[in-house]
């Protein structure tokens, strides 16, 4: 198991193409000559890359000591009250699983559901239900299928509920997006570094201390309103957060691992290469 944190872009930023890159199969390298070691591939819109491509991509990521995730399509829907749709998520589960093991991904990351349309005591039911079969159909995986913390009110998502979803099989990870939880609380969530441990305490009692230790997590500054998230920002802007410094201390003082994957708006790399010299400068003042 890896003895430190490790840092990586969501996707490609700007600078990538801007550089005259055109393919993914070229980020680990690209990623690797910046002093990342993470990369989490997007298949938000859908998986519609072919097996050759993401398995030279899951080898330029070996080769180059890149640590792959993958990032499973939105209209994956664990809670829609349309029963037909809901199972349907299986099959897309699935299907980001043998993507995920073409590119050598330790987690595939799964948004939680949605309780907009029914009370969150349903879209629970119904979740729980999803995943249950979920794993009675692939819970054999080696691939973690990450369950996130999501960053809109009406969505489910809480760490809480991350967790409980969690305990259904031992496939399931939480994965934590500091950037969401704090969008959901209007940005109260992370205030120190105290709050920030307290994350990682609460998983770790949960679900057990090395899931907490190598746990999966998202981080980006995130724009809300009254009903949470909004937009993904840069590290650049002043107004909203949360910030990184101090979960750097809290890394530290926690002797954790987490994977952390950047989700800035266009300056992922950038901002992921921020998070992991913040990190080093932590642990040089501890």
């Amino acid at each position: 198991m890896r003895q430190t944190p490790t840092f990586g872009p969501g996707g490609n930023s700007d600078s990538f193409y801007e550089a005259g890159h055109k393919a993914t199969v070229e980020s680990p390298a690209w990623l690797r000559e910046r002093g990342l070691d993470a990369y989490e591939f997007e298949a938000g819109s859908g998986l519609r890359t072919s097996d050759a491509t993401l398995s030279a991509i899951g080898r330029a990521a070996s080769e180059n000591g890149i640590l792959m995730s993958l990032h499973t399509p939105y209209f994956i829907s664990l809670s829609g009250i349309e029963e037909e749709k809901r199972l349907k998520s299986l099959v897309y589960i699935e299907a980001s699983l043998h993507a995920a093991e073409l590119l050598g991904a330790h987690t595939i990351v799964v948004h939680s559901g949605s309780a907009a349309k029914i009370t969150r005591a349903e879209a629970m039911r119904l979740a729980s239900d999803t995943l249950s079969r979920c794993a009675d159909q692939m819970g054999n995986t080696p691939i973690h299928i990450g369950l996130e913390t999501m960053g809109k009110i009406n969505q489910l998502g809480t760490l809480d509920e991350v967790i409980e979803l969690c305990r259904i099989a031992p496939c399931y990870y939480p994965v934590v997006d500091f950037g969401h939880m704090n969008a959901r609380e209007l940005g109260s969530y992370f205030t120190d570094v105290d709050s920030y441990r307290a994350v990682f305490d609460r998983v770790g009692t949960a679900l057990g201390d090395d899931v907490a230790k190598y746990m999966h997590c998202h981080f980006s500054k995130i724009e809300f309103t009254k009903a949470g998230e909004k937009r993904h920002l840069t590290f650049a802007d002043e107004v909203f957060g949360p910030s990184f410094e101090p979960l750097a201390e809290a890394i530290v003082r926690e002797g954790v691992c987490p994977n952390i994957i950047c989700e800035s708006d266009g300056t992922m790399a950038e901002d992921a290469l921020y998070m992991k010299r913040a990190w080093q400068t932590a642990v040089g003042r501890m």
